[in-house]
């Protein structure tokens, strides 16, 4: 976790910056006209829509999905660091505090992409181009290593390389994950308890962490995982109690998981009935994910609301950022595989 800054916040000034940059992002009614368009087209709409820089780095080499999914993430690191800049003292760690979930995904892709036995050239054309400076540190680790033990070794010195290297044996890919989100969540709950830090941050990530591990479980039941195995991916630190936790990973089917998860109070029930029965319809985790994904964002809206000159403004912005990425790459990705408008729509988060 990125070390406490000192000197004063500026938090009027970077809420204010937040909140303008959130206002310029793609809103629904652009969202659905992009739905509408052709396959050749989209790309150079998104490109329009705040992307031209980046997509124009990558058209030398790339077309298609692939350059404007590299185009999107490079921007996506572009506004993390922008964000960093303008926050200053307290406000800056804090905010540093949720940024860092940045740095252990790029840490798990460059495990995946190593463990599925990608080449260095594909890593370094594809999943993290050169072209992004900020892909640099990564590529680094991957030109340098061979195999998982490799890489983990080279991420000594770093929060994730530290954890890593605690497992014991050949730890699998799976582990390695669980292990990455768990020191992640306990970094950032033990940093934002320090004095001056936001409870109400602190409760959103405890909230978080709960999501987190709903998701693992009923992710666990499909595959069939034992009790044990299921205990050992529960991120401790959430809203919801270790016994009530303990008792939901022995849960055999969904429904008896959320009547589990009912008995605990910081349990939100609301939409679980509806959301069970849909993902039962389309053999999916998809509705249960789309779910939580509304109630941390509607918590988050609620918080910006309620803490305007606050760190909350500036999570949020950043939150909807990532959320517009993720948007866009669905949207072109499933252009690419010619996905009917009206599935394109469904999976659409606003």
């Amino acid at each position: 976790m990125n070390i406490a800054q000192n000197g004063r916040s500026n938090v009027y000034n970077a809420s204010a910056r937040a909140k303008a940059r959130k206002a310029s992002l793609i809103d629904q009614t652009r969202m659905r006209q992009l739905v509408q368009q052709g396959t050749e087209s989209i790309g150079a709409s998104i490109g329009e829509m705040g992307y031209r820089s980046e997509m124009d780095l990558y058209a030398s080499r790339m077309s298609g999905a692939d350059a404007v999914e590299a185009a999107l993430f490079h921007n996506l690191d572009n506004e993390l660091a922008e964000v960093l800049r303008f926050c200053q003292g307290k406000l800056k760690s804090l905010v540093a505090i949720y940024v860092e979930r940045f740095d252990y995904d790029k840490a798990k892709t460059v495990l995946r992409a190593i463990n599925g036995g990608a080449s260095d050239d594909m890593i370094e054309t594809q999943i993290l181009p050169s072209e992004n400076p900020r892909n640099s540190k990564w590529l680094a680790i991957v030109r340098s290593t061979e195999g998982l033990d490799e890489a983990v070794e080279a991420m000594s010195g770093t929060p994730w390389g530290r954890i890593l290297a605690k497992l014991d044996g050949e730890a699998s890919l799976e582990v390695m994950e669980n292990a990455l989100d768990m020191q992640y969540f306990a970094d950032a709950l033990s940093a934002v308890r320090k004095e001056e830090a936001s409870p109400q941050l602190l409760n959103y990530l405890r909230m978080e962490i709960d999501h987190r591990n709903i998701i693992n479980l009923f992710r666990s039941i499909r595959m069939g995982m034992t009790n044990e195995q299921r205990q050992d991916i529960i991120i401790p630190g959430g809203r919801i109690n270790s016994s009530t936790m303990i008792q939901a990973s022995g849960a055999e089917t969904d429904q008896e998981l959320i009547d589990i998860l009912r008995k605990s109070n910081s349990f939100d029930d609301s939409g679980f009935d509806e959301a069970r029965t849909e993902s039962e319809r389309l053999g999916s985790l998809d509705p249960f994910a789309e779910l939580l994904s509304h109630h941390r964002h509607a918590v988050l809206r609620r918080f910006s609301h309620l803490s305007p000159v606050s760190a909350f403004p500036i999570i949020h912005y950043i939150e909807k950022k990532a959320l517009e990425v993720r948007n866009l790459r669905l949207l072109v990705r499933g252009k690419a595989a010619g996905l009917p408008k009206e599935v394109l729509e469904a999976h659409i988060d606003y």
